[in-house]
């Protein structure tokens, strides 16, 4: 893509995402809505003003990296740990569960073992973007729920990159595989470990040498975090858990709160483009033959998730009111159901068909889990006044 195209791709964008966007505001309707239709409307299978999305997608994902950056310079290391062990057994057992209920799903409707297994496994995971920029940081009752959150979240993601290992295993040999598997595992905490390193013996005393210097300071936190990004992609862990790993090792620091507020408006940016990119990579003309799966599978997860974790959460002694509250929270599939749709497509695992009621899913449960939140509990975002929190 010539860098003319891009700039004007990024005018059809934001010009129509601001349009769309007082549209949407005035008729009270969730932004990321008109993102998302925003990007159907211009993408190759509706207007094809935007043709070529493959720019467009890897900047997008730049904003979910900064996403998770900004979460882990709020979430205090000893906190953290504390919740992952809590989480353990939920985020097993409503796994096993999400998965049983999109295998039986996808079986019933004619779909074949391995299509079934695939369909299953992207319904075991919970969208990190709607979870996150739907929850409000500054209550102190939804710093409790933020932390079952996103405890919840990192453990789908450890979930989630054993998934995509043993599907990209199965294109190559069985040693290679073993190899894949292995690495991550040995690999999180010792990038742990070094990321706590770096910042006490490299990155505070830089910052307390310069922090004059507002510009550098700005500098240094994306490069740490895109750097960290970059590391644990190296390792075989995903960029968005190198980006946590740098934001929780730099939470304990003063600074942290800063970086975090001046991060924001960057984040939202990028984040932009992602939405619309989820819109324009949808094949609209396959909806006739897809519509009844992928809406059957929509109201299952967005009806069944939240009683599930509800049941799995009040089993480790959390009140009822937000144990339902995480489970509508988390009432969705993931960016790692669309990742699991495409590398299976690619790799012949699944059929066009099978692929494309993995992302008809996810778009209806981020769009129906987006309007449960936005119009029930407490966000950022929300529509009503009451409900506004930042």
């Amino acid at each position: 893509m010539a860098d003319q195209s891009f700039v004007f791709s990024l005018f059809l964008i934001f010009t129509g995402a601001a349009v769309l966007a007082s549209i949407a505001l005035y008729t009270k309707q969730p932004l990321l809505v008109a993102y998302i239709v925003l990007g159907a409307l211009l993408g190759p299978y509706g207007y094809s003003l935007i043709s070529d999305l493959s720019l467009i997608q890897d900047t997008s994902h730049i904003g979910i990296i900064f996403l998770l950056f900004l979460l882990g310079l709020d979430m205090q290391p000893s906190h953290l740990v504390a919740m992952l062990k809590k989480a353990s057994s939920v985020a097993a057992g409503s796994s096993i569960a999400f998965f049983s209920l999109g295998f039986s799903v996808s079986w019933l409707f004619g779909f074949t073992h391995t299509e079934s297994i695939v369909i299953g496994l992207s319904m075991m995971f919970s969208s990190t973007i709607i979870g996150i920029k739907l929850l409000p940081t500054t209550v102190l009752h939804h710093r409790h729920v933020g932390e079952l959150v996103v405890g919840l979240l990192l453990l789908q993601d450890i979930i989630a990159i054993v998934v995509l290992i043993l599907i990209y295993a199965n294109q190559g040999s069985n040693e290679a595989g073993t190899l894949e598997m292995i690495k991550p595992l040995i690999a999180m905490p010792v990038l742990t470990y070094l990321a706590f390193k770096a910042i006490k013996y490299i990155i505070l005393p830089l910052i307390q040498r310069f922090d004059k210097f507002h510009e550098y300071i700005f500098l240094l936190a994306i490069g740490w975090c895109l750097g960290m990004a970059e590391a644990a992609q190296l390792v075989g862990l995903s960029a968005e858990m190198g980006a946590f790993i740098a934001g929780v090792s730099l939470a304990s620091s003063p600074i942290s709160q800063y970086i975090a507020t001046h991060l924001k408006p960057l984040r939202d940016f990028f984040l932009i483009l992602f939405f619309f990119s989820i819109g324009a990579s949808f094949n609209l003309g396959l909806i006739p033959d897809i519509v009844l799966p992928a809406v059957v599978l929509a109201l299952v997860v967005v009806t069944l998730k939240p009683l599930i974790f509800r049941f799995f959460l009040m089993r480790i002694k959390e009140d009822s009111a937000m144990s339902w509250e995480v489970g509508f929270r988390l009432g969705q599939t993931s960016e790692f159901s669309l990742l699991i749709a495409y590398l299976a497509a690619s790799s012949s695992m699944i059929g066009i068909n099978a692929s494309h009621i993995i992302q008809a899913t996810a778009i209806l449960t981020f769009l129906l889990s987006s309007y449960i939140v936005l119009f029930n509990f407490p966000s950022p975002i929300a529509i009503k006044d009451e409900l506004r929190r930042d």
